[in-house]
């Protein structure tokens, strides 16, 4: 952007600021309660903010304070805050006074996974979590920022992940050199899940309003598992990876992470359709549904609903504790209360295949090597002088203290990719094979087989890996919690898992393009079962600002 428009954006946001101050707010009735942020939903944030009972300006204030509160050793779920949010938030108040709401997220705060790019001159980093990107130049918002915008959504801050994406060695998850460990909020130190951590902690104790994440295999699924929150793995194509820094274009996706089915299913109608930055996105079907409108109670009537158990429920290969399997089958039991017919079982012809394939890492590999070096070409500028793959694996050697403190060390999958040699044949036959493990021999066929509408599954484990391979979508709600006996695991230098009480979550997967479907009987069961209201984090993870301590201020 040159110094005249950016001169005149500031202007604007000046002017705009200016003008709401001076603009009397038509309040409320004292008598209707504040949201308490914690579970706020969008519709619920929208009511008060149409009423005139709290402001947009108000939220950010409240997400603010709480964000930087919890930076510290609790979760380290928010890697910065946007420093031009306030101002922001003063514009879309005085243009919702005058001109109503662009959408359901005018001034609704939403915080992005730190993958994903925002302006510079708004004064955010987009750094994966990496020293190396510090105060590097993107050129432009990444494509589901730019329908943020324009739906009048704000957005918040960037939000810690496991460092480039959970792409760069064996490291516990959540980690990051600028971000540090964080934390689940159900139990002190806890897993999060990644690689799109701090989005999940943050949608799941009300840091933010809703929350972006991004996943190649399991990196939206796994922390909507781990936080109790509901998560969409969106078919790959259906939203923009443009301005996402990359694993691989085969896999990558950006979905939301909210406390509710509703919440997530108002994100993806908004994020989702076609970016000509992004070619996938140009083979999606037209229009883009309208999600809202799949949310119905009774939606799993006469729904053929499949259990794949071969690979995927042997806690043997998963590593899954046994308890997870037994709420599982509690929730089958739901979904035929709910009039589902349960076929059980529906296994996936390919699933020893798919568990013992490298294919994925073949990809993978070669991807994210020909993608970062891209990543970094299109930079306007990057003040560390990294420009490439290979000089990231020097700059992490040559500042340890920034990225490799002990016991986070580790850069093997970096190293792995930078010794690929781009696209060969080996390459060609491993996307072939990907696609036939987790598509045509995989959900497909079982969905074909069995005449069936979806399939089910615990999210732990190996769930998300044929869909990755496929590119298919998930819809992950909250299933239930690891009881007070259960044996407490390492899960890195700083982590454990499982836990008590750390949640746990339940998947829907179906063949592309079907969201509309599996958000549907995503929420009739989260209606159902309303399992996230019964646990909440412990004490002090939970935020204590609401928006009473700041109205008027």
């Amino acid at each position: 952007m040159g110094a005249k428009l950016l001169t005149l954006f500031w202007a604007w946001l000046a002017l705009g600021q200016s003008l709401y101050i001076s603009r009397p707010v038509v309040s409320a009735s004292i008598t209707t309660p504040l949201p308490d942020l914690y579970e706020a939903s969008v519709i619920e944030l929208q009511a008060g903010l149409t009423s005139g009972q709290f402001t947009s300006v108000d939220l950010i204030k409240v997400c603010k304070h709480a964000s930087i509160n919890l930076q510290g050793p609790v979760l380290r779920a928010v890697i910065e805050t946007n420093p031009s949010a306030l101002q922001e938030a003063a514009v879309l108040d005085f243009e919702r006074l005058t001109y109503g709401p662009r959408s359901a997220l005018h001034g609704i705060p939403v915080l992005v996974k730190d993958n994903i790019a925002t302006v510079a001159f708004e004064g955010m980093n987009t750094t994966a979590g990496s020293y190396s990107l510090l105060n590097s130049v993107v050129p432009d918002d990444a494509g589901v920022v730019k329908r943020l915008r324009e739906a009048g959504a704000i957005i918040l801050g960037k939000a810690n992940l496991s460092e480039w994406a959970h792409f760069r060695g064996n490291i516990a998850s959540g980690w990051s050199g600028r971000g540090g460990q964080c934390t689940n909020a159900y139990y002190p130190n806890a897993d999060p899940c990644g690689s799109s951590a701090g989005s999940g902690v943050s949608a799941s104790i009300g840091l933010t309003a809703v929350a972006l994440g991004t996943e190649t295999d399991g990196s939206i699924t796994c922390p909507a598992n781990q936080n109790n929150v509901v998560g969409i793995k969106p078919t790959v194509g259906l939203t923009s990876r443009a301005g996402v820094i990359p694993i691989s274009e085969h896999q990558d996706t950006v979905g939301p992470l909210t406390r509710s089915v509703t919440d997530a299913a108002i994100v993806l109608s908004i994020i989702a359709g076609p970016d000509p930055n992004d070619n996938f996105t140009l083979a999606q079907p037209m229009p883009v549904p309208d999600y809202i409108m799949a949310l119905s109670n009774t939606s799993l009537v006469g729904k053929r609903i499949g259990v794949p158990r071969t690979v995927f429920l042997n806690d043997s290969l998963t590593g899954n504790d046994p308890y997870v399997n037994q709420i599982f089958e509690q929730a089958l039991e739901t979904l035929q209360i709910l009039g589902a017919t349960i076929v059980d079982p529906t296994d996936l012809p390919s699933a020893y295949e798919i568990y013992e394939s490298n294919n994925e890492t073949v990809v993978l590999d070669v991807d994210f090597k020909v993608q970062l070096n891209a990543w970094f070409d299109s930079l306007v500028a990057n003040p560390s002088g990294v420009a490439s793959l290979e000089d990231l694996i020097m700059f992490d050697n040559n500042n340890p203290t920034l990225e490799e403190p002990a016991g986070y060390t580790d850069q093997s999958i970096l190293i792995e990719s930078q010794a690929t040699t781009g696209f060969n044949a080996s390459y060609y036959q491993s996307l072939a094979f990907d696609k036939e493990l987790g598509a045509t021999n995989g959900i497909d066929a079982a969905l074909k087989m069995y005449a069936l509408d979806a399939l089910v599954l615990p999210a732990p484990g190996y769930t998300t890996v044929p869909a990755a391979i496929a590119g298919y979508p998930i819809v992950t709600v909250p299933l239930g919690f690891y009881p007070e006996n259960v044996t407490i695991g390492s899960a890195g230098p700083e982590t454990v898992y499982p836990a008590p009480g750390v949640p746990i979550g339940l998947s829907f997967l179906g063949t592309a393009w079907s969201e509309y479907s599996l958000i549907s009987f995503a929420y009739a069961y989260e209606q159902k079962t309303q399992t996230r209201l019964q646990r909440k984090a412990y004490a002090a993870a939970i935020p204590t600002t609401q928006l009473a301590n700041v109205i008027g201020q």
